[in-house]
């Protein structure tokens, strides 16, 4: 018995496991994931877009928000689970948000950021709710790229993002990341950002780590997404361009350009 099942009478159950992060590492790579965010989508929106993802390929969903505004969070996702079978897991945007409905959460650690609620507090005040509620919770290295413009991320965490020409601070940060034993290394520019990570900063985390590298943030072509996967990307991420149902039709082509990379 650990010491927390003593102080706790046993509230806390055991049976959390790493089905889905090994479904992940399992993946042929590289791979390609949807975030939805259902505070601008909206369920009936949300759920359409899913069902449309895995028809054409999409390996698996994140779901989230930057401030989760709308309290409709469980709804999408007990319907969404109806629907598809490919993996959702919830990308916070703080960790107040989270539920026993999706498959996982990715436990964020936003290791670029000097916010000490963010490297610690957040996580403290989770923890506890997660493990009772026997959510899978895959700790990931959050890690914020300069854009070229103020995003939602940046604003909402007061947190500075790494710059751009400034790729030994990054290998710095993904370095602690492993060391510390993170499980995934999350490269982000941010929601509606200008521009997505550098090639060349893809590229020496790839030589850096083993570690899965997520890659998200200023993705609107399918050639952008089939060039971040070229130089190492194991998971690319588009969000904010499926959020306008007129580009639903480019699922099939960001599919196609991420998966033609696989070995």
């Amino acid at each position: 018995m650990s010491t927390l099942d003593s102080i706790n009478g046993n509230l806390y159950s055991k049976d959390q496991n790493d089905k889905i992060y090994s479904q992940i590492l399992q993946m042929p790579k590289p791979a390609y994931f949807v975030l939805i965010d259902p505070d601008k989508t909206g369920v009936k929106e949300s759920l359409s877009l899913a069902v449309l993802a895995e028809q054409k390929g999409v390996d698996g969903l994140l779901i989230g928000s930057s401030l989760l505004l709308h309290d409709n969070l469980d709804n999408c996702l007990r319907e969404m689970k109806k629907l598809v079978k490919i993996p959702i897991i919830i990308f916070p945007g703080l960790l107040n948000t989270y539920s026993p409905l999706a498959d996982a959460i990715l436990f964020l650690n936003m290791i670029s950021s000097r916010n000490a609620q963010l490297l610690i507090g957040e996580q403290v005040r989770a923890a506890p709710l997660l493990k009772k509620l026997g959510l899978e919770s895959i700790s990931t290295a959050y890690i914020l790229i300069e854009s070229g413009k103020l995003t939602s991320v940046q604003y909402v965490s007061n947190s500075l993002p790494i710059p751009r020409d400034k790729p030994d601070i990054l290998i710095a940060h993904v370095l602690a990341a492993e060391y510390i034993g993170m499980k995934m290394i999350y490269l982000e520019t941010g929601s509606g950002a200008n521009q997505p990570v550098p090639l060349e900063m893809i590229k020496q985390v790839k030589l850096t780590t083993d570690l899965p590298i997520i890659v998200g943030g200023g993705i609107r072509k399918a050639d952008t997404a089939s060039e971040i996967a070229a130089v190492g990307a194991d998971i690319i991420v588009t969000g904010t361009v499926m959020e306008d149902e007129e580009n639903h039709q480019l699922l099939a082509d960001f599919v196609e350009a991420i998966h033609r990379w696989r070995k």
